[in-house]
C-alpha cells in the first residue's frame, strides 16, 4: 500500500512541468540575471532617486552611490539591507563583502558601486536620517 502511494506521488511529480531559469555558471549573478539601476544621488538640495525602484525578487542588481559633497550625507535603511543579499560594495577599487550594512555615509564627494540580489518582496526604503522629506528618499519595491 505504502508503495503504490509512494509510486503515485513520483508519477505526479514528474508530470508537473519544471520551471526553471538557465542563469549559467554565475548562478543569479550570471548577466541573463542582472539589471543595472538609475544612480542615486546625495547632494544638497537635490533628490536622492527620481522615481521608486521596482525590483523583483531573485534578480542581481548593481546600483551607483554618487555624493557631490555639497553636504556630509548618508542613507540609512536597515529594512532595505535586510530585505537584500549584498554581493558586494566597491569604494575606490576596494571590494568589500558586508554580512550587514544599516547606513553608508560619505564626508566628501565619492561614488561606491553595490551589487545585490532583491529577496524579500516589500516597500522599503533608504533615506537620508533626520529628513522627512519624500525626495530625501529612495523607494525600492521587491515584488
Amino acid at each position: 500500500m505504502i508503495w503504490r502511494t509512494m509510486a503515485v506521488v513520483a508519477a505526479l511529480g514528474m508530470a508537473a512541468p519544471a520551471v526553471a531559469h538557465e542563469f549559467g555558471f554565475a548562478g543569479l549573478m550570471s548577466s541573463s540575471n542582472r539589471e543595472d539601476l538609475a544612480p542615486l544621488t546625495l547632494a544638497s538640495g537635490k533628490p536622492v532617486a527620481e522615481a521608486a525602484y521596482e525590483l523583483k525578487s531573485g534578480t542581481f542588481y548593481r546600483i551607483k552611490i554618487v555624493a557631490d559633497g555639497s553636504a556630509e550625507l548618508a542613507l540609512s535603511g536597515g529594512d532595505f539591507f535586510r530585505a537584500i543579499w549584498i554581493n558586494e560594495i566597491v569604494i575606490n577599487s576596494i571590494e568589500i563583502r558586508p554580512m550587514g550594512v544599516h547606513s553608508i555615509e560619505f564626508d566628501e564627494a565619492g561614488e561606491i558601486e553595490m551589487t545585490f540580489v532583491a529577496v524579500v518582496p516589500g516597500s522599503f526604503t533608504l533615506s537620508i536620517p533626520g529628513s522627512s522629506g519624500d525626495t530625501q528618499k529612495a523607494v525600492f519595491n521587491i515584488r
